[in-house]
């Protein structure tokens, strides 16, 4: 008898340890339960407000100063700016030989000066080297000037320079693009500005001096005309102006035709602005 007693005991004992543990593993339990719970009545006030906030900004980007609204000012500002492409290019405008003898009516021994502006639709120029500004041809410059003989024709393209800088400049103002090669206009005596470093310099040294070169370093002037008996600066100079012509064209996504074709660019930069392409970009 005192040994069933015995086993009883022991039995009672084990259940009242294991009631216990269980107990404690339910507590245990109930307290991550509580914690688990109060995080997800915390995470549903924020996601609550944050879709209040969200709500808030739709109703902002839909209301009359919204995203609609700066769709419409951004298609005002490119009609204005449209309209104002539209006077450079009756100021200079770029013409192919053709158009500019059977166009408007010009004396064909003249100059060829005229009014029109390129039409919109106009295909993309194919042949730059038949392209004129204000009836001036972009000659290739002479590998050394003559004294004799090359004077006109080095001064006809000292002028179609002249007017491609300008056209170039009142664009890029009127863009609001800072061109990376700055102008200095002058006429038939323009100037352009290289930034570059004379000397090379490593990467490192590059990387480390970028900031003070770019605000301490001065330009080197290259001029857009013949200017002694070489051509070397001058070349380089219609090189700089026709990165200018490609950085405006890349603004608007339009690849550049090639790095000898400055009216072509020009020519293509001013119809693809003029273009209702333009406007829905």
């Amino acid at each position: 008898m005192k040994q069933k007693l015995e086993v009883k005991r022991l039995a009672l004992s084990s259940s009242s340890m294991h009631f216990n543990k269980t107990s404690e593993n339910v507590k245990n339990q109930k307290d991550q339960l509580s914690a688990a719970i109060r995080m997800l009545l915390v995470a549903g006030k924020t996601l609550d407000a944050a879709h209040q906030q969200l709500q808030e900004a739709n109703r902002l980007l839909s209301g009359e100063r919204g995203y609609g609204n700066l769709k419409n000012l951004q298609k005002l500002l490119r009609l204005r700016q449209q309209h104002m492409i539209i006077q450079v290019s009756t100021l200079y405008p770029v013409k192919g030989m053709n158009e500019q003898a059977f166009g408007e009516t010009i004396d064909s021994h003249s100059d060829g000066y005229s009014t029109g502006s390129p039409s919109p639709n106009e295909s993309r120029p194919s042949h730059s080297s038949s392209l004129t500004i204000l009836g001036l041809q972009l000659t290739i410059l002479p590998s050394k000037k003559k004294f004799f003989g090359d004077k006109k024709e080095v001064q006809k393209s000292a002028n179609a320079l002249g007017y491609v800088a300008h056209a170039v400049s009142l664009i890029s103002s009127y863009l609001d693009v800072p061109l990376r090669y700055p102008l200095r206009l002058g006429g038939s005596r323009s100037y352009i500005h290289d930034y570059a470093p004379l000397v090379e310099m490593t990467s490192s040294d590059l990387v480390a001096n970028l900031a003070s070169t770019s605000m301490t370093a001065k330009p080197t002037e290259f001029p857009l005309f013949l200017e002694g008996q070489y051509t070397t600066r001058a070349t380089y100079a219609i090189f700089l102006l026709n990165k200018d012509l490609e950085q405006l064209l890349n603004y608007i996504g339009v690849q550049s035709l090639g790095p000898r074709h400055v009216l072509a660019n020009l020519k293509e930069l001013m119809r693809i602005i003029q273009s209702e392409e333009y406007i829905c970009w």
